[in-house]
């Protein structure tokens, strides 16, 4: 299995995950993904990579400029890396406000970093419909898009949730917004190439203390963070600052299967994806790329088994519980029949997820059942190493199921597949698959 590893041990940030992915590509193809992010219509966006040392480790440190203007806050120790004024910054890394301004909003801020240096300037905010347009007009495939959209989504929950305030009514600053635009659509343009079959993540580091923001002082993790990591392991330590950005909180949240330690692996890539300040520790974000290893064959997971007892729900109703539960990303969900209270007939339902899902799922579980308590139990799985290949057969192409580990190898066409096929000829699945066993076997 190809897996995808996010060492967040400085935390996480869309311009180090950017960094850090781009350096797991070919050198041949890293500068040709910096031209395609340049070429996306991001009007008045540019993007450009630095070589930086850290603790001497040499990585990727990425520059976002909008207008020209890269912004700096004094109180995030990846600096530039998100675009983020201090004086706005809310410990939540994204220009937002709830002013009925006419759109506009004029402030004046100051860095005393050294610099002593001030300036005022005004920059138009949007709502979340204005970003979803911008994003519908960048040169991305739709499915990028879609992540796009589905990752700057959880930050305006976040956002909305912190602030009390529909996600409708929260106004976005536009350097700081075009900014985590572009950060998340590197991240997802280089997460759709380099394509793992699966995405593990240490816990997150969040850093500590507290931040400046536009109403006063905030612990770190800032609100809108914090609620972003709510089901995700993280931890502190006496690094003072904000190790974690909303935006990158949001995109571990989204590509993240598994947390935890990296399984055995043959590691063929890393990358390093740098921030700006220096700290006694490597202020960076390492991504690793390689194949899992079993002696096997297989692999081998941990899941969460929620469970509960019901006895007063129709079938019909179990039945819409369960396609809700899929939709959320359940990876099993069934019923046992069993003997209750009183003599009473009922039903067992469990749901496998993974760990970071346990609380929608819960939530799901007591919104669209009956049920007054739901249990939870932590699986270790041991599952076989699994492949989607594409046959030519009498019927055109089937796709076929090739499963294998532990010392057995299976296959299995898809049930989809020989159902299309079944109705378009007019006979039965069975027939299908028959016919298709015949001729792989001639």
């Amino acid at each position: 299995m190809r897996v995808l590893y996010f060492d967040c041990g400085m935390g996480a940030a869309g311009d180090m995950m950017t960094a850090a992915l781009l350096e797991l590509l070919p050198e041949n193809e890293q500068e040709a993904i910096l031209d395609e992010l340049r070429g996306l219509g991001f009007e008045g966006v540019s993007v450009s990579r630095e070589r930086t040392e850290k603790c001497g480790i040499t990585g990727s440190h990425m520059v976002v400029s909008v207008h020209g203007e890269s912004e700096i806050s004094e109180d995030h120790h990846h600096s530039c890396d998100e675009g983020h004024h201090h004086h706005n910054h809310d410990g939540e890394g994204n220009h937002h406000h709830s002013h009925d301004d006419g759109g506009h909003h004029a402030h004046h801020h100051s860095h005393d970093d050294g610099g002593h240096y001030a300036h005022h300037h005004s920059h138009p905010h949007m709502h979340m419909e204005d970003i979803e347009n911008i994003i519908d007009g960048l040169r991305i495939s739709d499915k990028v898009k879609e992540d796009v959209k589905s990752v700057y989504k959880l930050i305006a929950e976040a956002e909305s949730h912190a602030h009390g305030k529909e996600v409708s009514e929260i106004h976005f600053h536009e350097v700081g917004m075009k900014d985590a635009i572009m950060d998340i659509t590197a991240v997802c343009l280089l997460m759709d190439r380099i394509a793992p079959d699966k995405v593990i993540s240490s816990a997150v580091h969040t850093g500590s203390g507290q931040v400046r923001c536009a109403h006063g002082i905030v612990p770190v993790p800032a609100p809108a963070t914090a609620y972003i990591l709510r089901g995700i392991p993280i931890y502190s330590t006496d690094i003072k600052g904000e190790l974690c950005t909303p935006t990158g909180a949001a995109l571990i949240k989204y590509y993240t299967d598994e947390f935890g330690a990296l399984p055995v692996t043959v590691v063929e890539k890393t990358g390093y994806g740098m921030g700006t300040k220096d700290f006694p520790v490597a202020n960076c974000l390492r991504a690793m790329i390689g194949n899992t290893i079993s002696e096997n064959g297989g692999n081998r997971d941990v899941v969460e088994g929620l469970a509960c007892n019901i006895d007063d729900m129709t079938g019909e109703e179990i039945g819409f519980a369960m396609e809700r539960l899929y939709e959320l990303g359940a990876k099993e969900v069934y019923t046992i029949p069993v003997g209750m209270k009183k003599s009473r007939p009922g039903i067992v339902l469990e749901v496998l997820c993974r760990p970071e899902d346990r609380e929608k799922m819960v939530d799901a579980l007591f919104r669209y059942t009956t049920t007054l308590g739901v249990r939870q139990t932590s699986y270790t799985r041991y599952i076989l190493k699994r492949d989607l290949v594409t046959d030519g057969t009498p019927f055109g192409e089937i796709r076929r199921k090739h499963s294998e580990g532990y010392g057995v190898e299976r296959d299995k066409y898809e049930y989809e597949d020989l159902a299309a096929a079944a109705v378009r000829e007019g006979c039965t699945v069975r027939e299908v698959r028959e016919k298709i066993k015949k001729s792989s076997d001639a």
